[in-house]
């Protein structure tokens, strides 16, 4: 209703391209308003000569314009002198009849201006909302495509690497190249995935089952059960999301690795919020934390020490601990002041 009555307002004044229907209406509501003075004048006491007569007036100005409004104003004057202004019947001019009309004519000046002022300024209004509709259309496909051309340009510099590989003969090198690889790939998936020129966000349960599971998927572990739980259609910023979303894939991509290399087994994701504070947990019940990792132990691997650069973005802590029943837990706790 609300809506349908902007619409209508932005219309105004109507029939434009067509000025003789309005002038036309007009007289008739000069017309109706001189009917309705002489059906009252027995209810009206003595000096009232106008008061049917603005009504028309302002009705004439709203819905059809400035010069019917002028138009209505100058016939409802002389219509009101003629009539009802003493002496009647004639369009003479006294001092009292001066007074008057001046009066009548700085009121309907008045209403007649403020319409006007009214309605060029809802005018304006209603070009700078299809301006800024345009504007915001443009931008989303800008958007859009920009996210599509990086999305697409991971892709390939992941492909590059994978390639690359081939070429390389040194374990250690393949391993870092595959690494390398499967990491520009997930970023790459996680932007696609999180495009919203809104920046609402996705829905942070669905997100973190589908991430997971396509960690999964490039391990080719079908064999692990996984288990995601956040706040129902918890919503996250994309500034807040990539990060999170990078320090989950590492820390399930540690879980096969170390934890779980060799047998099935089980991770649960758990993100939960407490007072705007954020808390993530990732567990498996694998082999516990493994110290014989290359480059110094679990705290050493490159993984999680990226874990821990993207928690320090994120202006949060990052740890990988023992579980209380074995496996190993990834905690990350960002703090009320960094999730907003």
């Amino acid at each position: 209703m609300q809506r349908s009555n902007e619409r209508f307002v932005e219309r105004l004044p109507l029939v434009l391209d067509r000025p003789v229907y309005g002038y036309v209406l007009t007289l008739l509501f000069c017309g109706a308003a001189l009917l309705l003075r002489f059906a009252a004048e027995q209810l009206l006491p003595v000096g009232y000569p106008f008061v049917t007569f603005f009504p028309a007036v302002i009705l004439s100005s709203f819905l059809f314009g400035i010069r019917p409004g002028i138009f209505a104003a100058l016939l409802c004057g002389l219509l009101s002198w003629y009539f009802f202004i003493p002496p009647l019947g004639r369009l003479e001019m006294n001092p009292a009849v001066a007074v008057a009309m001046t009066f009548y004519m700085g009121v309907v000046v008045v209403d007649i201006a403020l319409i006007h002022l009214m309605q060029r300024a809802n005018f304006n209004l209603a070009v700078e909302r299809e301006r800024s509709r345009a504007l915001a259309e443009n931008r989303e496909l800008l958007f859009h495509e920009l996210q599509h051309r990086v999305s697409n340009n991971l892709q390939v510099v992941a492909a590059m690497l994978a390639l690359q590989r081939r070429h390389v003969d040194h374990e250690d090198a393949r391993r870092a190249l595959d690494d390398a690889s499967g990491r520009v790939a997930l970023v790459g998936r996680i932007s696609r995935a999180l495009y919203d020129p809104s920046g609402v966000g996705q829905d942070v349960e669905t997100f973190l089952t589908t991430l997971a599971k396509d960690v999964l998927d490039a391990n080719g572990r079908q064999d692990i059960a996984l288990t995601v739980r956040a706040p129902h259609a918890m919503r996250l910023d994309a500034t807040i999301s990539v990060p999170l979303a990078l320090i989950v894939a590492e820390a399930v991509s540690n879980a096969v690795e170390h934890g779980l290399p060799d047998r099935p087994g089980r991770i649960d994701v758990a993100l939960a919020t407490q007072d705007g504070a954020i808390g993530l947990r990732i567990a498996d019940d694998g082999h516990g934390i493994v110290t014989d990792m290359p480059s110094g132990g679990a705290a050493g691997s490159l993984g999680l020490r990226i874990a821990h650069a993207l928690a320090g973005q994120l202006g949060g802590r990052f740890a990988l601990e023992a579980g209380a029943s074995g496996g190993a837990v990834a905690r990350l706790d960002i703090p009320a002041r960094a999730a907003c």
